[in-house]
């Protein structure tokens, strides 16, 4: 089942996620309609936030062609989709700066620095308990969904010039997302 997408502005989006005691049917249901609506959106993640909720849930699904050969063969073990239920980051290693979006911010993008590999712990939605080492894109969108996760979205990442550089965008987003929530 599709649903909408929260964008900028939505004070969900700054809400701490709130961990997932098990996986149950309605977790296996909201996993496969965050898929369903990324898909749709065209996006490479989706955090529960984004789709109105607050279940510490993200999903991920980077093309091999997005990872650049480097990574496709280090991230062989990482099958797509990802779906990743209380995820835990750790262990940064070496940095990658390169443009980044996000669906809860339509057609902005920026360069924003991220660890190049990152470790994330999770649930599966088999309810079994997983480590990942993940590398270039997938270390990224793995960061990019977990801050979400954590009420950090990825315009906090920005220099004061950028924010300067992207503000009236900014200001256009939140404008639409207050008039969609003044509609309700």
């Amino acid at each position: 089942m599709m649903m909408e997408i929260t964008t900028y502005g939505d004070p969900i989006l700054r809400k701490k996620a709130v961990k997932v005691k098990e996986v149950t049917p309605a977790i296996q249901e909201l996993a496969a309609s965050m898929l369903e609506t990324m898909y749709a959106d065209q996006g490479l993640g989706l955090a529960a936030q984004q789709v109105g909720r607050t279940e510490a849930i993200c999903v991920i699904d980077v093309p091999p062609e997005h990872q650049g050969e480097a990574y496709v063969e280090l991230n062989a073990v990482a099958k797509m989709p990802l779906v990743l239920i209380n995820p835990v980051v750790s262990d940064p290693e070496g940095t990658l700066r390169c443009k980044e979006g996000c669906l809860s911010f339509p057609d902005l993008y920026m360069d924003v620095t991220r660890p190049r590999s990152v470790t994330v712990a999770y649930m599966g939605l088999d309810g079994r308990h997983y480590e990942l080492r993940v590398h270039g894109m997938l270390a990224r969108a793995v960061a990019h969904e977990a801050d979400h996760l954590s009420g950090v979205l990825f315009i906090d990442k920005l220099s004061p010039t950028q924010k300067m550089v992207s503000a009236g965008k900014l200001r256009r987003i939140k404008a639409h997302t207050a008039s969609l929530r003044e509609a309700e």
